[in-house]
């Protein structure tokens, strides 16, 4: 597995992180037993980072997680880096809430649920416009000086937010949605994170699945998946891109890789792109994600993968206020 150093931070990463998104209640049903063995196989296949947040079932995920990698946290804790999220409160009055003591709870609380003392890399979830930057940045530096996290870093920011927040202290990593029928982060803001060290670890690089090869026009969702109600899953918007996924299919046949794997890997050869974030709830679906670290794509190919994207369409995603 490819380690990077995740700009600013210095921490020392795999270049594919687990993300556990999908175990906390947003993406349906699943077997949390499955779900264990997909986290423990990550681990044995050389991921070293494991991304989780407060507002993924609050506390759910983070307690799965926690579980699952128990023996090695308790064994040998500096070799995983272990990133939560707070800032958020969704289905609540104010679904983003970045203020100092709702933060602090948070981390109180992931800190429980987690089962550890401290977390390496702790992100604000969403910038909240309500709440003066300087409130945010200083209330994650307190946490810092207090030993209960190591690493301050955001996500779902753009390049103005992350200005703010740095002239109070370091935005050291952003997390932002990015994959080929979501782009908008090349414009802003990956090219601040590019100009000031700042390390970016991507989510979503398989569009929630659109770029795995396994959905159809006629593909359902439980509806308690988010998906079921998103725009991006639905008609022409649907359709289009699974057009494009289909002649992807066969430029990664051609690489003799999947053509998931082609995905994640035209994100980690992005400028600026240190980490793709992948979810898997069953140890075999965690394989092919791993494995596109290490697909090497030249010059050409991004080439033609930028050729058979540009007929795709640009969706958006879930936020706290609810799916686009």
């Amino acid at each position: 597995m490819r380690r990077t150093t995740l700009g600013k931070s210095g921490l020392d990463v795999s270049r594919i992180a687990f993300g556990t998104w999908q175990l906390g209640g947003d993406w349906g049903s699943f077997d949390e037993d499955a779900a264990i063995q997909a986290i423990r196989h990550a681990r044995e296949l050389g991921v070293n980072f494991f991304d989780t947040a407060q507002a993924y079932g609050f506390g759910t995920s983070e307690a799965l997680l926690g579980r699952a990698l128990r023996d090695e946290l308790n064994r040998d804790r500096d070799s995983l880096v272990i990133a939560t999220k707070g800032g958020i409160n969704p289905g609540s009055d104010r679904p983003r809430d970045a203020r100092r003591d709702w933060l602090r709870k948070g981390v109180e609380e992931s800190l429980r649920h987690l089962d550890l003392d401290h977390i390496d890399l702790y992100q604000v979830h969403w910038p909240d416009p309500d709440t003066p930057a300087e409130e945010t940045a200083a209330a994650l530096q307190e946490l810092v000086d207090e030993g209960k996290i190591r690493h301050v870093g955001v996500s779902n920011y753009d390049a103005e937010q992350l200005a703010a927040f740095d002239r109070t202290r370091p935005v050291e990593t952003l997390q932002p949605p990015y994959h080929l029928f979501r782009r908008a982060i090349e414009q802003d803001p990956l090219p601040y994170c590019r100009e000031h060290d700042i390390g970016v670890l991507v989510y979503s690089p398989l569009g929630s699945g659109l770029l795995t090869g396994a959905l159809t026009p006629h593909t359902t969702f439980e509806d308690g998946d988010w998906r079921a109600h998103s725009s991006a899953f639905q008609g022409t918007n649907l359709q289009k891109n699974l057009e494009v996924v289909e002649q992807l299919k066969n430029l990664a046949a051609e690489k003799g890789a999947t053509v998931s794997q082609l995905a994640i890997a035209w994100t980690l050869h992005q400028p600026g792109v240190h980490v793709a974030i992948v979810g898997a709830r069953r140890a075999k679906n965690i394989e092919d994600s791993v494995a596109a670290a290490d697909l090497d794509l030249t010059p050409e190919d991004l080439t033609r993968i930028e050729e058979i994207a540009s007929s795709g369409i640009q969706v958006e995603g879930a936020s706290p206020e609810g799916v686009a």
